[in-house]
């Protein structure tokens, strides 16, 4: 199960941050803190996946986002967490036809629907595009009549 997914930029700053765990806000700015000064500092030969505070995390950076999953320690498939964040970027990228940092800042309320269309209560539920982007596609279609 994931219990969280966050997207951090090169400086560490959180852009988005989706948990499906109760953390208090407190808890969340540590484990954050802690996450993003972990994966910042590795190296690109590094693998994308470690043990963190009971957490198995996997992440990947793509320009200058990285995409932090963290799960439940028995998940078995770490590979298919690694294409489900890769699926996530392609999808960010066909809504927002390709997709930067500032786009995820100033369309914030879009990710998170994008988001919550392919995870729901930390179980990956879609992963079609065209699925996943048709209701957010409905929205905007409403909002300019």
């Amino acid at each position: 199960m994931i219990n969280f997914i966050l997207m951090v930029n090169k400086q560490g700053q959180t852009r988005l941050a989706q948990y499906f765990q109760f953390l208090s806000v407190k808890e969340r700015m540590t484990l954050e803190g802690e996450l993003i000064r972990k994966c910042l500092s590795r190296s690109e030969t590094q693998c994308s996946f470690l043990e963190h505070r009971g957490y198995k995390i996997i992440y990947r950076r793509y320009a200058s986002l990285y995409f932090i999953i963290g799960m439940d320690l028995e998940e078995e498939n770490e590979m298919a967490y690694l294409e489900f964040i890769h699926n996530l970027v392609e999808t960010l990228d066909k809504y927002f036809e390709n997709v930067c940092e500032l786009d995820i800042m100033f369309n914030i309320e879009k990710a998170h629907y994008i988001l919550e269309e392919m995870v729901m209560n930390g179980q990956i539920v879609e992963t079609n595009k065209t699925q996943i982007l048709a209701p957010i596609h409905v929205l905007d279609k409403a909002k300019d009549e």
